[in-house]
């Protein structure tokens, strides 16, 4: 909270970076798992119509879903707050290696660029609410994989679903608000359960 929030960067955006750089560094070389391939499969296959995710680690695209609506932003890219730029991530690293005790800069208005995510104090953005809304609205199944359903208002979608006649799977360990109201709950490791699943669907 008091590094990753936006009053934080504002205020010292050199402190800010000097935090964040570290997991955008440690984020860049990360590579899907089976469990994101499955999920991207099931897309393929026609069986998924789209991905919400929390996270902003771009794993998925890197697994080949197309449709992924992420809610709280992606690393993929930062932002200048002053005009609106967009730098991709590898430049984004380019710069931060460059002059790795300074914050990225806009090379149209030398502002401080931010991260393409949701820091703490900041709302999240309407147009993947929106989206994330209809897709739970408009699901004849919804498959939450890897969540506790903890954290809103994306912790509120399948409700979204089973409020609109739709039906709810379970892929995670440990409990959820929604157990009893999963047709199923599966509760191992979730690599094995997703390929148990594309096994299943062979």
């Amino acid at each position: 909270m008091e590094v990753a929030h936006i009053d934080a960067f504002k205020r010292d955006p050199d402190r800010f970076w000097a935090f964040y750089s570290q997991r955008f560094m440690a984020l860049r070389d990360k590579k899907p798992n089976p469990a994101h391939e499955a999920i991207a499969e099931l897309e393929r296959r026609g069986l998924i119509r789209a991905v919400i995710t929390q996270n902003i680690d771009r794993l998925h695209r890197a697994a080949g879903s197309q449709e992924v609506v992420e809610v709280h932003g992606t690393i993929e890219r930062s932002v200048c707050l002053e005009c609106g730029g967009r730098y991709p991530l590898d430049q984004v690293i380019e710069m931060l290696e460059y002059a790795p005790e300074h914050a990225p800069e806009c090379t149209a208005c030398i502002a401080p660029l931010k991260p393409d995510v949701v820091l703490f104090g900041e709302f999240l953005p309407e147009d993947a609410l929106r989206r994330a809304h209809d897709l739970a609205a408009e699901a004849d199944l919804m498959i939450c994989v890897g969540s506790s359903l903890e954290v809103h208002p994306v912790a509120g979608l399948p409700a979204v679903t089973l409020d609109a006649g739709g039906r709810l799977a379970l892929v995670t360990q440990g409990p959820t608000p929604y157990d009893r109201d999963a047709e199923v709950k599966l509760d191992g490791d979730v690599v094995d359960e997703l390929r148990a699943v594309l096994a299943a669907l062979q």
